[in-house]
């Protein structure tokens, strides 16, 4: 006998377990497992009797509160699409992403139902407008329709091929894309974490990282199947992560690096009293192995770096930590932990390749090539992108655009984006190495490198450097920083000191806005 995968089976399994457990915190409210499954019943329900069929698509725009959680079980057990949406995108994008997907109902927080009215003659597909918290004309009141909504809710058959979500990507040069994840890409990407991580019964996390992206790295399911505690945030800032963490005996979160940075660097009195052994999983860009020293060694935290995409739904591999590893010096050991690690189990096939001639390249921690990976967690394409889906899937393999090495140990390492790395006279310059090295500088607290034309290189390393509050650096002392520690044609031709680095609205830095922010040619 056979079953479809569906992460709908974790609802399923934890219903009947835990009903009585803790589910959900979100400010004063407080639901067990069962209030948790039934407020999403009555949801399921009321978009059937509004008109939503399988296969139409919902989108929602909110910020991590539980009627977001909600969506990821409510919307997939009726057939219907999730479209989770960036709520830090531009209206226009608001637009483009709703209409593109076709969604029939747009659910949207009381911060984001002016931005949407906005935009109603632009998206005329849309058939109902829900607020999810807040009120205004021409919205129908979730919260209303939940509780005087019945919970008998008509379930489909649903084979695990089918469509679970749509991901759109924030986009930097082009429009997002939509990423298809199925419910088996999910089922498997949550199992795989759940054998690698260990969350379990009584383990308490904390949403720092945000629902939509990647679907919250699938854990608004891998929390509920570990039988935990969702702990909603609508905003990380580092005052809230502290104080949530103490209050409700938080035990694992995951951030993407930059939100680390600012956690590692808060003021002393915000982190006070902080309990040791809250796990942390990183992803979304490399981590610096001296942020990750700071968070484990004054924290006392346990940090763990996973590597993926959303198109990998999202992880593809994990940094393992081994026996051997536990013996070693704290920085050695933080240098490890930035490593993106080996294939989770369920993950399928990593490859370092040579863009070339598309062969495996020498397990040597030196050779650079691109990662390419296949297997049951990889998209099943582009939605309404065919061009796009036949670009990024060749010869069986998804091209990830990412540039690694592998260690002997088979740990391989991102060392930048294919696009990114900078070629000076013929040599090959890991920007993250650079960037890994003015980090570990007292006074930096985030940096960017990047490579600008050279008259005489070509092509050499500038670095755009945020400096800590209170703290002074100068140009050449970062430029001795790192010539002490760094090959002398790896050092920044240019140091440039901003307030802020431009990012995208998932954290990630683009490094194509830095690229136009100096005189394109570095003559020094």
């Amino acid at each position: 006998m056979e079953t479809p995968l569906t992460p709908l089976e974790f609802m399923r399994r934890t219903r009947r377990l835990h009903p009585q457990r803790e589910a959900v915190v979100d400010g004063n409210l407080r639901l067990t497992y069962e209030e948790f499954f039934d407020r999403c019943d009555r949801w399921s329900a009321a978009l059937q009797r509004l008109g939503v069929h399988q296969g139409d698509r919902v989108a929602y725009i909110a910020p991590n509160v539980h009627q977001q959680l909600e969506s990821f079980y409510a919307v997939p057990q009726i057939g219907a699409v999730l479209v989770p949406i960036n709520f830090r995108l531009a209206t226009d994008d608001f637009a483009y992403i709703i209409e593109h997907s076709g969604a029939t109902v747009v659910c949207a927080c009381a911060e984001y139902l002016e931005a949407v009215d906005s935009i109603r003659g632009r998206i005329p597909g849309v058939k109902q407008f829900v607020a999810l918290t807040g009120g205004r004309d021409g919205w129908l009141d979730y919260e209303g329709i939940v509780a005087a909504e019945g919970a008998s809710v008509t379930r489909p058959e649903i084979a695990e091929g089918d469509l679970l979500t749509i991901n759109y990507t924030s986009g930097t040069t082009a429009r997002p894309k939509g990423v298809m994840i199925t419910h088996r890409n999910a089922y498997l990407n949550a199992v795989g974490t759940l054998i690698h991580l260990r969350l379990g019964i009584g383990d308490r996390y904390l949403w720092t990282l945000p629902m939509f992206h990647a679907n919250g790295w699938t854990f608004v399911w891998v929390v509920t199947a570990a039988g935990a505690t969702h702990v909603c945030l609508p905003k990380p800032e580092p005052a809230a992560v502290f104080e949530l963490i103490r209050d409700e005996r938080v035990s694992w979160l995951c951030a993407a690096p930059t939100v680390l940075i600012g956690l590692a660097n808060a003021p002393a009195d915000l982190r006070r009293d902080v309990p040791r052994g809250v796990h942390v999983v990183t992803a979304g860009a490399p981590p610096a192995a001296a942020t990750i020293e700071r968070l484990e060694g004054e924290l006392g935290w346990e940090v763990t770096q996973v590597y993926g995409l959303t198109e990998t739904s999202p992880f593809i591999t994990v940094c393992d930590p081994l026996p051997e590893h536990a013996d070693l010096p704290a920085a050695e050991r933080a240098a490890i932990k930035a490593r993106q690690g080996v294939e989770l189990i369920t993950s399928g096939e990593l490859r370092v390749v040579d863009p070339e001639t598309g062969k495996e390249v020498p397990h040597d921690g030196q050779t650079i090539g691109e990662i390419v990976v296949r297997g049951n967690v990889v998209l099943k394409g582009y939605y309404r992108d065919p061009e796009a889906t036949t670009q990024a899937i060749r010869d069986g393999w998804f091209h990830s655009g990412d540039a690694a090495v592998v260690h002997p140990d088979g740990y391989a390492e991102i060392r930048d984006r294919i696009k990114d790395v900078i070629i000076s006279g013929g040599e090959n310059i890991s920007s993250i190495e650079v960037e890994g090295c003015l980090l570990r500088h007292p006074a930096v607290q985030e940096v960017a490198v990047v490579g600008l034309p050279h008259e005489r290189w070509g092509e050499a390393p500038c670095a755009f450097v945020v400096v800590k509050t209170g703290q002074t650096a100068t140009e050449q002392e970062l430029r001795d920083f790192a010539r002490e520690r760094l090959a002398h044609f790896k050092v920044p031709h240019r140091v440039t000191f901003v307030d802020e680095l431009p990012k995208t609205a998932t954290g990630k830095i683009q490094k194509y806005v830095l690229r136009g922010r100096v005189p394109a040619i570095v003559r020094q």
